[in-house]
């Protein structure tokens, strides 16, 4: 499956650093970040949830709600979020979605086919209000 701009973003239910989400639900009317990472405690992506931690107060300014991903189990997020929140001067409060037998990244078509499969592209998906 390959999304295009206009689809109407996937739903999925996924257990995460903020307990389950229903994603079209957790969005509600408002706009949704969806970014996905190989791998937790990688350093470019710990600077990159770093970062977008600091930009909560931007981002709810827009009315818009992250969510980041990785293939790797819940129980490796909650020690990469306190790593992230340490190294990074900062306090991660969005979720980040577990993934392990890799549905959302197959919903999003965020494997590349000559990558290894538990590596996710560096994928980031913008959905507005209708959910596209």
């Amino acid at each position: 499956m390959s999304l295009r701009l206009g689809d109407i973003a996937p739903d999925f239910t996924a257990q995460s650093t903020e307990g389950e989400i229903k994603f079209h639900e957790y969005l509600g009317d408002g706009w949704g970040i969806l970014f996905s990472h190989p791998a937790d405690y990688t350093p470019v992506c710990t600077t990159e949830l770093g970062k977008t931690a600091l930009l909560k107060e931007e981002f709810a300014k827009r009315n818009t709600k992250v969510l980041a991903v990785s293939v790797d189990p819940l129980d490796s997020h909650f020690g990469w979020r306190n790593d992230i929140n340490e190294t990074q001067n900062t306090n991660v409060e969005f979720p980040i979605l577990a993934d392990p037998e890799r549905n959302i990244a197959t919903l999003y078509d965020m494997i590349h086919p000559n990558a290894s499969e538990k590596a996710t592209v560096r994928s980031l998906f913008i959905i507005g209000p209708d959910k596209k």
